[in-house]
């Protein structure tokens, strides 16, 4: 249909989905990168819309009125201490624990010594409560003592609990067999000390049992790296930096980090989950300025989970280009996506996606299509990641309304709303959302996910029709865009109302996540050249069109049964077969029922076969 679009008659200014892509720029002000458009001087100030045209909804950061430079990347300030306890205190139900596997290895004479690894070590020496235990065993694999731990319960006559195998699963950074355990209502991991060889060609290691010092060098940091000897009630520290790296918060790797990526990449990933970035551009009234040591708007100095500085060894090994290349080879697709999850599900995304583009890895995780259109700019991770910063700041200025999974898939949409235009063809050359191909191929997530990304891209863009006429307090001059959908000849209050209706009808319970996703795009003061948006002005608009929305109850309208069923249309219209026809008054008849929501079946019946004769003479 020609959707009505309003033009403010006093600012002449165009507020549509189609207008060019310079008019809708991102709340910017994040860490790695804040664009403002320059404001025109007179020899500039005429833009020529048709030069936009290849580049779409990139080009509203490279344009002939904007400048971009950087500079080389600095070191990050150093981290202010973090308190890290002397001793691991232990909770009730974990001396509970310990002193029953003690107890089996007294009961049957072993000479084994249990430790916890890992996150749970680090955790606890952060005084962080946590239920992720993991024993390593120096003598037996993980099933052997599980089944010692059962011969002993039976000789005591308690209840003995079944031994759950999570089998070798490299995909899932799982290379050796692992036995778990329910103890005092604490699942428990059980799984031998191992040491890992790697070939050149996959990240699947060859392993052996090992000893508690090369199974610390083995893992993906030093912070990581510790044990809690449970036989001595002590910590262990046997790459001799792990407690002085967690103190002064760095992420370094227990071996060389080069050769420790080569072998594991997926290793590169995990470290950006724990670090912050180091770098920001800030705007100047002509150019940008890379930063050093910035911290962030909404964060301070938390990182992507703990907020802790990446070794500069580390950082140079992350982005060196043979690593990258061992990210794109010896990765499953799956594992990527996986850890991309985590990061996004997370409480610090922002930070993680930041650290991605930072460390010029983001062609490597998201990879695209080899031919698409239209074209994109070289460092497109920047506007990808603006435009994600933008939405995590936008989300928590309106109090995050979303479930989990719909601030999930929210923050995808941001994140790949660049993307929104480009499409590629497959071999039967149909065209498809390269955004499908990024979330299906590349991190390989589900279906449904990408769907529902794409559907938020559609919805924005007509919210970003719509709102005009929600928060216009002027007179507006009717104008026409094309919707690609007729519908019925109604008074203009009603008109707003079915489109609005319909919009949410296509996107049901993800409607405030793609009205959110819009306020990226409507435009306020285009030509601002401050170094940070509005949000409040943007939040009120979003508060506005919400009340809106609200006040004519339309939530919920895609639980609103149709008054006339199928059948019911084919004995109006006398049809022996269903078809295109009944289709097409299904949604005459939805839209009839969106401009009159309190009228009864008769009035509809009674509309629809006036509208049919109409109909009929005019044929």
């Amino acid at each position: 249909m020609k959707l009505p679009i309003a033009l403010n008659r006093s600012a002449n200014r165009l507020f549509t989905s189609q207008a060019p892509p310079f008019f809708f720029r991102p709340l910017i002000s994040f860490p790695l990168l804040r664009i403002s458009p320059i404001r025109p001087n007179t020899a500039n100030s005429s833009l020529k819309f048709s030069s936009f045209k290849s580049t779409g909804p990139f080009l509203r950061f490279y344009n002939s009125t904007m400048a971009i430079t950087t500079a080389t990347t600095t070191t990050a300030s150093s981290h202010p201490p973090i308190q890290v306890r002397d001793h691991i205190e232990l909770t009730p139900k974990e001396k509970e624990i310990f002193y029953r596997l003690l107890q089996v290895i007294r009961h049957f004479d072993l000479e084994t010594e249990l430790r916890v690894a890992g996150g749970w070590v680090r955790d606890k020496l952060l005084g962080k409560d946590s239920d992720d235990i993991d024993i390593a065993i120096d003598t037996m694999s993980g099933r052997e003592f599980c089944e010692k731990i059962n011969e002993y319960l039976s000789y005591t006559g308690e209840e003995t609990p079944g031994i759950g195998l999570i089998q070798c699963n490299p995909d899932q950074s799982k290379h050796l067999e692992t036995a778990r355990m329910r103890l005092f209502d604490v699942w428990i991991d059980f799984v031998n000390l191992r040491s890992e060889d790697y070939s050149e060609s996959s990240r699947i290691p060859v392993m052996r049992f090992g000893t508690a010092k090369e199974d610390a060098y083995r893992r993906d940091l030093t912070i990581n790296s510790l044990f809690y000897n449970i036989n001595k009630d002590s910590v262990e520290d046997l790459t001799e930096r792990g407690i002085s790296d967690l103190k002064s918060g760095k992420i370094v790797t227990p071996l060389p980090p080069k050769q420790t990526f080569l072998d594991d990449p997926l290793r590169v990933l995990r470290a950006i989950r724990f670090g912050k970035p180091t770098t920001c551009l800030v705007s100047s009234p002509n150019n940008w300025i890379i930063d050093s040591g910035a911290t962030d708007h909404m964060t301070g100095n938390k990182g992507a989970r703990f907020g802790f500085a990446l070794d500069e060894e580390l950082r140079k090994a992350a982005s060196d280009e043979e690593v990258k290349a061992a990210i794109a080879n010896k990765i499953s697709r799956e594992r990527i996506g996986h850890e991309i999850d985590l990061m996004v599900s997370g409480n610090q995304p922002v930070k993680a996606m930041t650290y991605v583009s930072d460390l010029q890895l983001f062609g490597a995780v998201f990879s695209l299509p080899l031919e698409f259109e239209p074209e994109i700019p070289d460092r497109y991770d920047r506007v990808c990641v603006a435009d994600f910063d933008s939405a995590w700041r936008l989300l928590e200025a309106i109090g995050c309304p979303f479930s989990a999974d719909q601030q999930r898939l929210f923050l995808y949409a941001a994140l790949f709303l660049p993307f929104r235009e480009n499409v590629y063809k497959e071999k039967k050359a149909k065209k498809i959302p390269v955004v499908s191909y990024i979330i299906r191929n590349s991190l390989k997530l589900k279906a449904s996910d990408a769907e529902m990304v794409i559907s938020l891209h559609i919805a924005t863009k007509k919210f970003v029709s719509l709102i005009p006429f929600v928060v216009s307090k002027e007179d507006i001059q009717i104008l026409e865009v094309d919707w690609k959908r007729e519908i019925i000849d109604v008074p203009f209050a009603s008109k707003l109302r079915i489109l609005a209706g319909l919009l949410l009808r296509d996107i049901k319970d993800f409607w405030r996540a793609a009205l959110l996703l819009s306020m990226l795009l409507y435009p306020t003061d285009i030509y601002s050249a401050t170094s940070s948006f509005e949000f409040d002005k943007r939040r009120e608009v979003y508060n506005m069109v919400e009340e809106a929305i609200l006040g004519k109850g339309l939530d919920k309208v895609w639980e609103v049964k149709p008054l006339v069923d199928g059948k019911e249309i084919m004995s109006i219209l006398d049809l022996k077969t269903g078809g295109p026809l009944v289709r097409e008054w299904q949604q005459k008849l939805i839209e009839w029922q969106l401009a009159h929501p309190f009228e009864s079946k008769d009035k509809c019946i009674q509309w629809m076969n006036e509208a049919s004769s109409k109909r009929a003479r005019l044929e």
